[in-house]
């Protein structure tokens, strides 16, 4: 219910009048039965937009850190993902990434829409990264199509790091659904998985225009965050 209050009433509508969605594309998510929507991962704001331009339920799952909030500020966090569709998954430990898997899983075997992010992590530069072979688990596990979605300018929108976004124009495309069933009964074959990632990661570059970088984008943040504390302090001069 209150997902429905937040999309139609609350948020929605709001959105809509200030940021001027341009969508392409969006006739390619099916009206009914189960699909993976699968978005490059360029803002927090991502989860806001894309989902508010599909007519059905889009859900995504996220650590369950944001639903445990103190205060006011926790309470509106909660509030949010809650309102937003997104379910708490427990992702500490060595089995996050398979119960992050199992809940969407669940979600496309009830015949509705997940949304999922194969990159894993925000874009630290806006490129395109490494896709995890997650998304080609969850397709083959489902048999559900697989529409490649592209955030086209939420990074100017909304920049890592910066809690106001801009007021601009959102523009978004979704690309043809992508069917995996010539791989029926292959779920497992790490070759397999990541030649399915590959191609979704591919048509991913193609609606983006974005460089593509054959690296994890988590292993470059982590770079990022280790060059930054290790290199010397320049001297102030006297």
């Amino acid at each position: 219910m209150l997902y429905w209050l937040m999309k139609y009433i609350i948020l929605g509508p709001w959105l809509k009048l200030i940021f001027r969605p341009q969508v392409e594309g969006r006739e390619n998510v099916p009206d009914t039965g189960p699909a993976i929507l699968a978005s490059n991962h360029l803002s927090f704001s991502d989860s806001i937009f894309m989902p508010l331009m599909v007519k059905r339920k889009v859900t995504f799952v996220a650590k369950a850190e944001y639903f445990t909030g103190k205060g006011i500020k926790g309470w509106l966090t909660k509030m949010f993902f809650v309102g937003t569709g997104t379910i708490p998954v427990d992702r500490s430990g060595g089995r996050a990434a398979r119960a992050a898997l199992d809940t969407q899983l669940q979600v496309l075997r009830q015949g509705n829409i997940a949304g999922i992010y194969p990159e894993g992590t925000r874009s630290p530069d806006g490129r395109l990264y490494r896709g995890k072979t997650g998304v080609a688990r969850l397709a083959l596990d489902s048999g559900a199509p697989v529409i490649p979605v592209v955030m086209l300018n939420a990074d100017e929108i909304q920049p890592p790091g910066k809690l106001i976004p801009k007021i601009r124009q959102v523009k978004i495309r979704f690309g043809k659904p992508l069917d995996f069933s010539r791989y029926a009964r292959m779920s497992g074959d790490r070759f397999v998985e990541r030649a399915i990632t590959d191609e979704i990661m591919y048509e991913l570059m193609e609606l983006s225009g974005r460089e593509y970088v054959d690296m994890y984008a988590q292993k470059v943040k982590n770079q990022q965050a280790t060059t930054s504390t290790t290199e010397p302090v320049e001297p102030i001069a006297a």
